[in-house]
């Protein structure tokens, strides 16, 4: 895990709109050409309007991108111990731009840190090939 995206996705993490479920989210995503965007959770009253972390910094690499990115690294933070990995929606959005050999951290201020590669996380993903021949 690089030192960048630690200290990213911990400061996103404060910036955490969380009033209601009151777990603030961070994220951090360093793409293949080395830009790097962050997140965190953004809740709405209407729950299912909610957004995680890992959406909002990937929304933002494609929004100043375009959609031809490939994402190498994911962090995210929580102060959950052990420190969460991304839900299963976000999962399915990171595999939508994952590279082949993403790694994805998850890890909290006090220092846990857990290590997965995407691939790990979302064997078999559904991706772009089940729908253009």
């Amino acid at each position: 895990m690089t030192e960048d995206l630690r200290k990213k996705s911990i400061e996103a993490m404060k910036n955490s709109y969380s009033p209601y479920s009151k777990r603030q989210v961070g994220a951090a995503i360093r793409l293949s050409n080395g830009k790097v965007y962050s997140g965190c959770n953004i809740e709405n009253s209407s729950f299912g309007a909610t957004v995680c972390a890992e959406r909002v910094a990937v929304w933002k690499a494609v929004s100043e991108n375009g959609g031809d990115i490939q994402i190498v690294e994911v962090v995210v933070a929580t102060e959950a111990s052990p420190p969460w990995s991304p839900c299963g929606l976000c999962r399915q959005v990171i595999n939508e731009f994952v590279a082949k050999n993403c790694e994805v951290y998850s890890i909290n201020p006090n220092g846990d840190v857990r290590t997965f590669t995407h691939h790990g996380l979302l064997p078999n993903g559904f991706d772009r090939s089940a729908l253009i021949p």
